[in-house]
C-alpha cells in the first residue's frame, strides 16, 4: 500500500507532458523510446523563452534516456544566417546539454519534402494555385462562414506536376503561384482551408545557394521533418495548438504505419514581466541601436543574459521553478532575479567596491603605512579562502554612508559615532570638512589599533558597518548600472499613439567610475563577484587589463523572496518551493 502511494505521488508530481511521455513507455509506444527535438529557425538569437524551451526539451531527453535532436528551421532564406546559426550552437552549449549527433536542418530534406508534395499532387490531396496572397485570403472567408474554392483547385495532376516542377526551376515569377493542399474550404478551423504548401522565394540560402526557388511552409516542413527524424513527441508553445489538426493531416498523407509518428504536443510560452519576446521586436532594437546589439545586457537573449553575468546553472533553476503549464500567464521578473541570486551567493566571491567615493583621513593612523588585512572570499563557501587588503590613512566610503545631521536610527558614520569597517578597525568621525558651498568633501577619523579585524576589542557593540577601499592602493573602473529596459510590467501593452519603443527605460543603465580592491585587477572576463552591500557584478567581455569594466547582473535586494513569504507572487499549478527560502544576506 505504501508503495502505491508513492507512485500515486510521483504520478502527481510529473508536470502533463511527462505524465504523457511516461504513459507511452508504460504502453511500450514506439517501443517505449523517446526522441524529442529543438527546432529554431536562424532568423536571430536565442532568448529566455528559448531557454525554457531548451530545458524541456533537452531535460526530457536526459530523464527518460532519449534523444534530443537540434534541428534548425531554415525554411525563410530571406531572414536567415550562420551568424544565428552559430550563435544558437552556443547558447545551447552554454546551457548545458548536448544534442544528439550532429546539427540537423530543414534543408537536409528540401528533396524529399518536394517528393512528398509530388506524392499529394498524385493522390489529389495538393495542387498549384495561381491566386495572390490577397485574393488567397478573400477566398478564406471568415470563422463563422465557409471559404470559396479557388479556381484552380481541381486542376488536372499532371498539370499541377508540371507547374510545380517550372516552380522548382526557377520559370515562375514570385508570387504568381503556389503550391495548396486541397483539405476543406468550409472547415470551422481555418487553418484547414486549403493552406499553402509551397510558395516561390528566389532568395540565397545559408546552405543551399540558389539551388531552390521554392521553400515549404512552416506547417508542411515541421511534421514531415518529424517524421523523418523519428520523433516520438514534438513539443511546441501553445500558439500550435490549432494547426495541431493540420499537422496530423500531413502526417496523414505520407506517414508509414510501421515507422514512429510524432505526436504534437503544447506548452504555455515564457512570458515574462517588463519584457519583450518577439524576435521581430527585438530585432527592431538591434537594428535601429536601441541597444548595443543581441548580446546588450538589458536583452532577455540568452547571450545578453550571459554577457550580464547570468549562469547557465540560474537558468535551468529558474525554467524549473517556473515549470510547464497548459495555459499562458505572465512570470514576475523577480522570480528569473532570485534565481540568480541564489546561485550567486553561493559561488560568486566578495570584493568592496565604493562607487561615490567620501575621502576619509585616519589622523591617528601612521603615515605612509600600508598593512594587508585579511577578508573573506565568500562565507558561504569556506574552500573559497581568503585574501588580503590593502589599508592605510586614507580610504574612500560612500557618500550615503555619512549624514552630518543624522536621526537616532542612522547606525552609519556621523561626527561623533563609531563605526566598523568592514575586516579593518573601529572608526570614530571627529570632523567634516566642507567646501565653500557647504559640501562635505572630506572626513576627519580616529581609529582603535585594538579592533583589528573588526572586532571589538573589550565587548562595545558597534551596529554600523561600513564597506571601503583604501585611497592609496585601489583600482579605478567602469560600471555598467544595467536595470530592466522597460518601464512597465507589459511593454506592449496598447496606449493610443504610442508603441513599446516609447515605453524603454532611459535609465536602463548608467556608466560610472568607481573604486575597488585591487585585487580585481586580475578579474577573468565574466567572472562574478559579489561588491558589498552593493550587489552581485561581472567582469565585461571588453574589459582588459588596463581597462577594467563591471557589469551589474543584480541588485542585493530580492523583492520576490519578500513577496512569497507573504504569500504573493506565486502561480498556481507551478513549481515554487525554492522560492519561498528566504534569501541569505552577507
Amino acid at each position: 500500500m505504501h508503495n502505491t502511494e508513492e507512485k500515486i505521488e510521483e504520478k502527481v508530481s510529473l508536470n502533463f507532458i511527462e505524465q504523457i511521455i511516461e504513459e507511452d513507455i508504460e504502453s511500450n509506444k514506439n517501443k517505449g523510446e523517446i526522441q524529442v527535438r529543438f527546432p529554431p529557425e536562424p532568423n536571430g538569437y536565442l532568448h529566455i523563452g528559448h531557454a525554457k524551451s531548451i530545458c524541456l526539451n533537452f531535460g526530457l531527453a536526459e530523464k527518460y534516456n532519449g534523444k534530443c535532436n537540434l534541428r534548425f528551421d531554415d525554411t525563410n532564406p530571406e531572414k536567415e544566417d550562420t551568424e544565428y546559426v552559430d550563435s544558437i550552437k552556443k547558447d545551447i552549449e552554454w546551457l548545458g546539454f548536448k544534442w544528439n549527433n550532429e546539427p540537423l536542418y530543414t534543408s537536409n530534406y528540401f528533396e524529399q519534402l518536394y517528393q512528398f508534395a509530388i506524392q499529394m499532387i498524385n493522390s489529389k490531396k495538393a495542387y498549384v494555385c495561381e491566386q495572390t496572397a490577397e485574393e488567397i485570403a478573400d477566398f478564406k472567408g471568415t470563422p463563422t462562414s465557409p471559404g470559396k474554392d479557388s479556381p484552380w483547385r481541381n486542376r488536372p495532376i499532371e498539370e499541377s506536376l508540371e507547374l510545380f516542377e517550372k516552380m522548382k526551376k526557377g520559370e515562375i515569377e514570385e508570387g504568381t503561384m503556389s503550391l495548396r493542399a486541397k483539405i476543406d474550404m468550409a472547415s470551422p478551423n481555418m487553418l484547414l482551408r486549403d493552406p499553402l504548401m509551397y510558395r516561390i522565394k528566389k532568395d540565397e540560402h545559408h546552405r543551399t545557394g540558389s539551388e531552390w526557388n521554392i521553400y515549404p511552409m512552416y506547417d508542411f516542413a515541421h511534421g514531415q521533418s518529424d517524421y523523418l527524424e523519428g520523433i516520438s513527441h514534438s513539443i511546441c508553445t501553445l500558439e500550435f495548438e490549432n494547426h495541431r489538426p493540420l499537422y496530423d493531416w500531413f502526417l496523414d498523407q505520407i506517414a508509414d504505419a510501421n515507422k514512429v509518428r510524432p505526436r504534437q504536443i503544447e506548452f504555455a510560452r515564457l512570458n515574462l514581466s517588463y519584457t519583450v519576446m518577439s524576435k521581430r521586436k527585438l530585432l527592431q532594437l538591434v537594428k535601429e541601436n536601441h541597444v548595443n546589439g543581441w548580446d546588450d545586457p538589458r536583452m532577455p537573449t540568452i547571450s545578453g543574459l550571459r554577457r550580464r553575468g547570468y549562469t547557465p546553472e540560474s537558468l535551468r533553476n529558474f525554467a524549473d521553478m517556473i515549470g510547464v503549464a497548459k495555459r499562458d500567464n505572465i512570470i514576475e521578473l523577480e522570480k528569473l532575479e532570485y534565481n540568480i541570486r541564489e546561485d550567486l551567493n553561493k559561488r560568486a566571491e566578495r570584493r568592496m567596491a565604493v562607487f561615490n567615493p567620501l575621502k576619509v583621513v585616519i589622523t591617528n593612523y601612521p603615515e605612509n603605512e600600508i598593512e594587508e588585512l585579511d577578508a573573506v572570499n565568500n562565507p558561504e563557501d569556506e574552500s573559497a579562502g581568503k585574501r588580503k587588503i590593502p589599508f592605510g590613512r586614507e580610504i574612500y566610503i560612500e557618500q550615503e554612508d555619512f549624514m552630518e545631521d543624522a536621526p537616532k536610527k542612522f547606525f552609519r558614520l556621523t561626527v561623533g559615532k563609531e563605526v566598523r569597517l568592514r575586516y579593518a578597525y573601529f572608526i570614530t568621525c571627529t570632523e567634516a570638512i566642507k567646501d565653500e558651498n557647504g559640501n562635505v568633501v572630506e572626513l576627519r577619523a580616529t581609529y582603535d589599533p585594538e579592533s583589528k579585524g573588526g572586532k571589538s576589542p573589550d565587548g562595545r557593540k558597534v551596529k554600523g558597518t561600513l564597506h571601503w577601499v583604501s585611497a592609496q592602493k585601489n583600482e579605478k573602473v567602469k560600471v555598467n548600472l544595467y536595470d530592466r529596459l522597460f518601464k512597465s510590467e507589459d511593454p506592449l501593452k496598447e496606449e493610443e499613439g504610442k508603441t513599446f519603443l516609447d515605453n524603454i527605460n532611459p535609465e536602463s543603465l548608467k556608466t560610472i567610475d568607481a573604486f575597488v580592491e585591487p585585487s580585481l585587477k586580475n578579474s577573468k572576463i565574466g567572472e562574478h563577484f559579489q561588491f558589498e552591500r552593493i550587489g552581485y557584478f561581472c567582469s565585461d567581455l571588453d574589459s582588459t587589463a588596463n581597462k577594467l569594466i563591471f557589469n551589474r547582473t543584480v541588485t542585493l535586494k530580492d523583492s520576490w523572496a519578500k513577496m512569497t513569504k507573504k504569500g504573493g507572487g506565486q502561480q498556481k499549478g507551478q513549481k515554487g518551493q525554492k522560492g519561498q527560502k528566504k534569501q541569505k544576506k552577507n
